[in-house]
């Protein structure tokens, strides 16, 4: 007789905290973050309420967790950078060129349906819940400005950007005019506006003679 094997509680764990996550951005997506309810995170994953509560504390911390396990994923999806580095933004030497292939995976990443309604969604209640909001600026997007930064200061030892701007101020000039555009849906998000985004921020950048 074939021995007796107990439940493995860990994979039913990953199974449910993973249909927990696909809920919660399904629902953000779907209804907005306040008509999202631990209740219908709850009822769409097949979980009890109280299997959230016992993990999370409140409906913002799992909406927070689940955004985050997804960007985790697109970037591991996203597959290693050039020269076998860790997932940031490569250093071939050629800034306009690195800064080009990830400007135009964030345009991808922005058109997803996957990733465009939570985001809108997250985004959108963070600009009036400031706790959410403070959040989700400390735990995705200063570390995804952080490696802006790293590669910008490259540049700069390299001489390819004056040694008096600030890789701060500087990444704001990428990031900002793609966020406006993407939120607002003034025009179409595309590869050829994140390449000219790039012609237009580096001439500005660039030593001057």
């Amino acid at each position: 007789m074939a021995p007796h094997k107990e439940p493995d509680s860990s994979r039913r764990s990953d199974r449910s905290r993973r249909a927990i996550y696909d809920a919660a951005l399904a629902l953000v997506g779907e209804a907005g973050y306040r008509r999202t309810t631990i209740e219908g995170i709850a009822a769409r994953a097949g979980v009890g309420k109280q299997t959230i509560y016992r993990w999370w504390p409140s409906k913002a911390a799992v909406l927070m967790e689940a955004f985050l396990d997804l960007a985790t994923r697109a970037a591991e999806e996203a597959g290693p950078q050039a020269g076998g580095a860790e997932y940031g933004i490569p250093d071939t030497g050629d800034l306009a060129a690195d800064l080009k292939l990830v400007l135009r995976a964030t345009v991808d990443e922005l058109n997803d349906p996957l990733m465009e309604a939570p985001t809108r969604a997250l985004t959108a209640e963070g600009v009036v819940d400031a706790k959410l909001g403070a959040e989700f600026v400390e735990k995705l997007l200063d570390p995804q400005l952080a490696l802006y930064v790293t590669r910008l200061r490259a540049a700069q030892e390299a001489g390819q950007l004056r040694p008096d701007v600030d890789p701060r101020i500087a990444l704001e000039l990428l990031i900002a005019p793609l966020t406006h555009r993407w939120l607002l849906r003034t025009l179409p998000l595309t590869h050829a506006y994140a390449d000219t985004i790039v012609d237009y921020a580096l001439g500005g950048l660039a030593p001057r003679p």
